[in-house]
């Protein structure tokens, strides 16, 4: 009779294993540990404010402030370094850094469903210096366009369907509404449509049990694979944590707490150092996987999010932006953000088997309760999505 491990998942962010920056330049290197830092912090704010799903991409996040960043001056600009966890670089670097990593992070196949969407939209009365959008584009792979806000509804549309074009229709209706007063938006989205490496079988996929809580259990289509995965688990936590390799050097880590522990005790532990100590832990062993399909679509207005991780001055009115000051600068009125996943049985092979055989049945762990998911680049540890499925009948 199969066993069966029933543990939560939770699946964490940053994946700094020493292993994956024997490659990378210290310096990069240096970077993405500084941005793993910011998204668990914001991961940590935004899951302390709901119980519903979560799905983030601080990768972009840290992206469109960084652009933001080399905008700013002063005490503005001093805050959101300190936010963004970049203190003692200097901002003039940042934008060669974060083109190395870049094209670290987005090389290969890895990456091919993954489509992205960062923009900056000034008033159009502040002037932005074409040597300063050409570098935005460049460097951060990002758009600035000044609008009309004075036209709100004109603003709106304008900025959703250069979204929506931008992430080929996978992103649409992120914005819904701007005053007439607005100054500065900033406006980040990404989509991913998950790969795993090998896939998942779609004829072996049924309906089990997902127990959202202790009074409300829902029915879902279960995928399922045998096969050699890598494992781990904290005691302390008393959490399991399971790598899912996904293709071109992509990968997702999922941590489920045991029966009866709350997903949420095991978020306020995430740190970039406790998500190392994981991956380093990370043992191969033979392992039957029960993972939910799920789509996600999550938007959020980051302001007071960012606000509690300290960077407020660039929302004040004498915000220093655009190497202006007093009454004269624009402020940042708020930062839009909208990622959507879909994680289930596609694969470009069409050949893919379901699993592999075992002269004796292995272990089986069932993904059926509230978990994190955390999709990462392996070769250089970059974090692009973290979330959290608390219902995977919703989106």
């Amino acid at each position: 009779m199969t066993s069966s491990i029933h543990l939560s998942l939770v699946v964490i962010l940053v994946l700094l294993c020493p292993v994956f920056s024997e490659s990378i330049d210290p310096s990069v290197q240096d970077l993405i540990s500084r941005n793993a830092d910011f998204a668990a912090r914001l991961y940590r704010t935004v899951a302390s404010q709901t119980d519903d799903n979560i799905f983030l991409s601080p990768f972009m996040v840290s992206a469109g402030l960084m652009a933001l960043l080399n905008m700013t001056s002063g005490e503005t600009r001093d805050q959101l370094q300190q936010g963004l966890t970049l203190t003692g670089l200097e901002p003039q670097d940042l934008p060669d850094l974060f083109q190395t990593l870049r094209t670290v992070v987005l090389q290969g196949d890895g990456t091919k469903n993954l489509q992205q969407s960062m923009n900056v939209f000034p008033a159009s009365n502040f002037e932005v210096p074409p040597s300063y959008r050409d570098l935005v584009q460049t460097k951060f792979g990002g758009n600035i366009q000044t609008l009309a806000y004075t036209a709100p509804q004109d603003a709106v549309s304008t900025i959703n369907h250069l979204v929506q074009e931008q992430t080929r229709d996978k992103v649409q209706d992120l914005v819904n509404n701007v005053n007439a007063q607005t100054q500065l938006l900033l406006v980040i989205a990404a989509s991913y449509q998950t790969l795993f490496s090998p896939s998942f079988n779609l004829s072996l996929s049924q309906d089990e049990r997902f127990y959202v809580d202790r009074y409300h259990v829902v029915m879902v289509p279960m995928m399922f694979r045998a096969d050699k995965y890598f494992l781990a688990y904290d005691r302390l936590l008393k959490a399991g944590v399971l790598k899912l390799p996904m293709a071109g050097g992509m990968a997702m880590l999922v941590v489920l707490p045991d029966e009866g522990v709350d997903v949420t005790a095991v978020e306020e532990e995430v740190t970039a150092e406790k998500i190392q100590a994981w991956i380093r832990q990370l043992k191969k062993t033979k392992l039957e996987v029960q993972l939910p399909r799920f789509l996600l679509e999550r938007q959020y207005s980051l302001k007071d999010v960012l606000q509690k991780l300290g960077v407020t001055q660039v929302f004040q009115d004498d915000a220093e932006i655009l190497n202006l000051g007093g009454a004269n600068a624009p402020k940042l009125n708020q930062v839009f953000h909208k990622s959507v996943v879909s994680v289930n049985e596609h694969s470009d092979d069409l050949n893919t088997v379901g699993g592999v055989m075992f002269s004796a049945l292995p272990p089986r762990l069932t993904i059926n309760r509230p978990f994190l998911f955390i999709i990462y680049q392996q070769n250089s540890g970059s974090l692009l999505f973290l979330g959290r499925v608390a219902d995977p009948t919703k989106k």
